[in-house]
């Protein structure tokens, strides 16, 4: 394919998953109720109300909601679509090994939200607590609804770690050696982004962030250990 037919498969394929999360959007939007109530219940007790200060302020909130869900149940769609984009410059065998990795995929997203949704009240209660005498927390509804959303979403995709490194591996571009004796550089890395991409700066969920990912990373080593490389070669072996 040249370049001009690439961009336009591209194109396509964004299309795609900009319809998917669109119609899992409006799902969404429908049910953003039934949603809010399940993201209220992490707050500590006592603060179970939220509050909105602008007109628009209850609506934001729930297109915010329904973007959340959209994107939720057009992962399957996105990680299809990924599949089928990079599959024309792959051989058979490697067709056929990324096809369970999508999967795993779906699965790891959908756990890091279920983790985040779980970690969300003592991480809630930890900043709260930073209320002293005379400074009573006030939730705003879509700030709150913004920074819930988009905390689980950062542990969904942060969850695709394991996958990006396997699939890595077992194309050859590193081994489990190259990355093992990059170990230090790992932790770095992975504190940077947990860092970075937890939202409101909550120290508490990044390092649960961090930990889970640094556990995810020893064992993807442990698992492309096990399984036989593409080829002894590699740009990354380290007697290069």
């Amino acid at each position: 394919m040249t370049m001009v037919e690439h961009l336009e498969e591209l194109r396509r394929r964004l299309m795609v998953v900009i319809a998917a999360i669109a119609i899992g959007a409006v799902l969404g939007f429908i049910v953003s109720e039934t949603v809010l109530d399940i993201l209220r219940q992490p707050l500590p007790e006592g603060f179970d109300t939220l509050f909105f200060t602008s007109p628009a302020g209850a609506f934001v909130a729930r297109l915010k909601i329904a973007g959340f869900v959209g994107v939720g149940l057009a992962m399957p769609v996105i990680m299809y679509e990924l599949y089928k984009f990079v599959t024309p410059g792959l051989m058979p065998g490697e067709r056929r090994m990324l096809w369970p990795f999508l999967l795993v995929g779906v699965l790891l997203f959908a756990l890091g939200v279920v983790i985040g949704y779980l970690i969300l009240p003592l991480a809630l209660t930890f900043l709260f607590g930073f209320a002293g005498e005379g400074i009573e927390p006030f939730p705003i509804l879509e700030e709150y609804v913004g920074f819930v959303t988009t905390l689980l979403i950062v542990f969904g995709l942060m969850l695709q770690f394991p996958v990006v490194i396997f699939v890595l591996a077992r194309l050859g571009i590193v081994t489990p050696q190259w990355l093992a004796s990059r170990r230090r550089w790992a932790i770095l890395i992975i504190a940077v982004v947990s860092a970075v991409a937890t939202p409101g700066g909550d120290p508490f969920s990044m390092v649960v962030l961090s930990l889970l990912m640094y556990g995810l990373f020893e064992a993807t080593l442990v698992v492309v250990r096990t399984l036989r490389p593409r080829s002894s070669g590699s740009p990354t072996d380290d007697n290069r």
